[in-house]
């Protein structure tokens, strides 16, 4: 009842924003991907429905409405918005969620935490540092939700131990979706907001290769965990005596041993080619989609994944960054994006203002509300407001999207955290105020310097 409630609000709302926000020139197809833009919104925002399932709204219907000559006057051919879900850059999030799931079935994930563990000691501040420094690695190649549930699950024994009085258990479960969220920023794959960046900077015939995003986003991630990480260790740590370290459990109970070994040695490979075909695309011009079909056919041909983990995969992602392009789109070809577009540049802001304004409101937005849908709202309004700088605001909106971290339902890391019970919302401050306040600052600055 609560969810009806909630959709048709979220209607009502949509229906009067587009009311008073609709100008008489404005076409049939403008006024309904206006209502379209205010009541996708409004779902994500009041989760009435699933967000995949507003990814399969939008593709219906922009279908519908744009392409129907009963209720448009003008209709248009709607193959482009409903093409959306074979697009290089579906392609290139399908590749990596193999890739993910390869190194999930066959414990190599595992493995990593454990010689994390065996390396870093037994203080907290060493072993906070090492945790916080692979979740952020692990990050960048797989999804940042899995990842935190992996290294959470992990350590689980000791922290439970240790208790919810424990600062030690704090800084692990405020440290880990925080290293998550701002260690996708370092590649392509690692989080869809990069994904959709690419994929409207490609559109836009300005690609960025899968190492030319590495220069900018890995630095980042870097700096981000290296600052969180000291602030928690400053807010936490002051206690630095060991660990019972022997509480941890990292093993995977779950995998057959037969055959592993030499399928670890299949993923290990085939992880190799893709990342060096990915970081060289641009000696041997493979698009980043096309090198993902590598893993692909690979992995399931050599029966390292079968068809119980293809099921298993966030399909729901993919509808829903498919919906998004296809928003995305329609606000471009209708002509709205460049209506607003030229009204912010009317306001004759500065550069530094206009990005700074993009970058903090997509951090502020992602608090509540899917930043996969925040991005795919700002990029393409951002690149119509600064024309000569669509590279630019591409890449810090979408790295931005990433630094939102200051509510438990800011991010599935952080809702993953809060649901052991074991830290509150107020934790999550220290994190989100630094790195929500920091975060856009330093993408704005160092895309600016690269750029």
């Amino acid at each position: 009842m609560r969810k009806a409630l909630l959709f048709v609000l979220s209607l009502a709302v949509a229906l009067a924003l587009t009311s008073l926000a609709r100008e008489p020139q404005f076409s049939d197809s403008q006024t309904y991907v206006l209502f379209l833009m205010f009541f996708a919104i409004g779902l994500w925002v009041t989760e009435a429905i699933p967000p995949f399932s507003v990814g399969l709204f939008i593709l219906a219907f922009l279908a519908f409405s744009l392409g129907n000559p009963w209720f448009n006057s003008e209709p248009q051919d709607i193959a482009k918005y409903v093409n959306t879900f074979s697009s290089s850059v579906i392609w290139l999030m399908l590749g990596g969620f193999f890739l993910a799931a390869a190194l999930s079935r066959t414990g190599l994930d595992a493995d990593l935490l454990k010689f994390t563990l065996r390396v870093s000691g037994a203080t907290p501040r060493r072993i906070l540092i090492g945790l916080m420094s692979t979740t952020m690695v692990a990050s960048m190649l797989m999804s940042n939700t899995a990842t935190t549930a992996m290294v959470i699950a992990a350590v689980m024994p000791l922290l439970t131990r240790l208790g919810k009085q424990s600062p030690f258990v704090v800084a692990v479960l405020v440290g880990v979706p925080l290293a998550a969220a701002v260690g996708g920023m370092g590649t392509i794959i690692g989080t869809p907001p990069n994904i959709l960046a690419a994929g409207v900077l490609e559109d836009a015939g300005l690609g960025v290769d899968f190492l030319h995003w590495m220069y900018f986003g890995v630095p980042l991630a870097l700096f981000l965990t290296g600052v969180g990480c000291l602030a928690l260790i400053k807010t936490f740590l002051k206690d630095n005596q060991p660990l019972p370290v022997e509480s941890f459990e990292t093993g995977r109970k779950d995998i057959a041993l037969d055959g592993l070994r030499a399928k670890r040695r299949i993923v290990m490979v085939v992880l190799a080619v893709t990342l060096l075909l990915w970081m060289t695309s641009s000696l041997h011009h493979l698009g980043v989609a096309m090198v993902a079909a590598i893993p692909i056919v690979c992995l399931t041909m050599t029966s390292v994944l079968d068809a119980s983990d293809i099921r298993a995969l966030p399909w729901d992602t993919l509808l829903l960054v498919a919906g998004g392009l296809s928003l995305g789109l329609a606000l471009q070809d209708t002509g709205l994006l460049s209506h607003y577009a030229q009204k912010v540049i009317a306001m004759k802001l500065g550069k530094l203002v206009v990005l700074g304004v993009f970058a903090f409101v997509t951090m502020l937005v992602s608090n509540i509300m899917s930043n996969t849908a925040t991005s795919t709202i700002l990029i393409p309004l951002g690149m119509a407001t600064l024309p000569e700088h669509r590279m630019e605001i591409a890449l810090i909106i979408g790295l931005s999207a990433s630094t939102a971290m200051f509510l438990p339902v800011s991010t599935p890391p952080n809702a993953i955290a809060y649901s052991t019970g074991l830290v509150e919302q107020k934790h999550f401050r220290v994190g989100g105020i630094l790195i929500g306040l920091l975060g856009p600052a330093a993408v704005i600055a160092w895309v600016l310097f690269l750029a």
